[in-house]
């Protein structure tokens, strides 16, 4: 049966219009709850806006492949929002250049530190080696980190629920934990959410300031090529 193309346009329309809404609801949400700090990391936008967005996918029976080709135009959108962090980058460069291995030497620390205690978690729990090196990819970007994975025998699909999980929590907590240990200054706070939390933390950042972002930005970048460079040579 075919189905009109007409119809095809208006649902996915409806969907796309639906996903808008829901986001920001979250985001209103998010916002009323400022002043609960223990209650605010769990309305973050990205876990109120899935939860419901699941639970009206399973009310319509729509299937997760059919849901992503209805708002595919959203997925397109992902490319000029990436593009668009090198502003705050630009911007901030004459501080960057300024601050030199100050900057390079944290992110270096973190792309370390980041898998290696999350690889150690798996390990000490006895987890299939295939899975401890998928943990390894867990603080880069999902496209570099599927890749990766699969380059060193691990799972690129488990690789990206790993990568999406690590960059909800970083951005969920990540600002409680700046406050919890009075960690005011916006670069630190950037290079933090950049290594640890990848794309999604760098969305947290922009939020906070522009120097926020620039550093988070940097630290994403650097962070995810020296991984997806050093984890084939060391382990393929």
């Amino acid at each position: 049966m075919n189905i009109p193309e007409s119809h095809i346009l208006l649902t996915a329309a409806c969907w796309v219009l639906v996903t808008f809404i829901c986001y920001i609801s979250a985001l209103k949400l998010y916002k009323v709850t400022a002043n609960v700090p223990f209650l605010q990391p769990f309305t973050h936008p990205l876990i109120t806006s899935t939860a419901v967005l699941i639970l009206l996918l399973h009310f319509f029976n729509l299937a997760i492949k059919d849901f992503q080709s209805h708002t595919y135009i959203l997925t397109l959108l992902l490319g000029p929002a990436t593009v668009a962090l090198a502003l705050p980058l630009y911007n901030q460069l004459s501080l960057l250049i300024k601050m030199g291995f100050r900057v390079v030497v944290p992110i270096m620390v973190a792309a370390i530190i980041a898998p290696v205690f999350s690889w150690l978690a798996v390990y000490l729990l006895d987890a299939p080696l295939n899975l401890q090196l998928t943990m390894l990819t867990k603080s880069i970007t999902t496209p570099l980190a599927m890749d990766t994975a699969d380059a060193i025998g691990g799972i690129a699909p488990l690789a990206a629920i790993f990568v999406i999980t690590t960059g909800i929590v970083g951005a969920v907590f990540g600002p409680f934990i700046f406050k919890l240990f009075a960690i005011n200054n916006h670069a630190a706070q950037g290079l933090a959410l950049g290594s640890v939390a990848h794309a999604i933390g760098t969305a947290k950042a922009i939020s906070i300031s522009e120097q926020c972002a620039a550093f988070s930005t940097l630290a994403l970048c650097i962070n995810g090529i020296v991984t997806s460079i050093m984890l084939p040579l060391l382990f393929a």
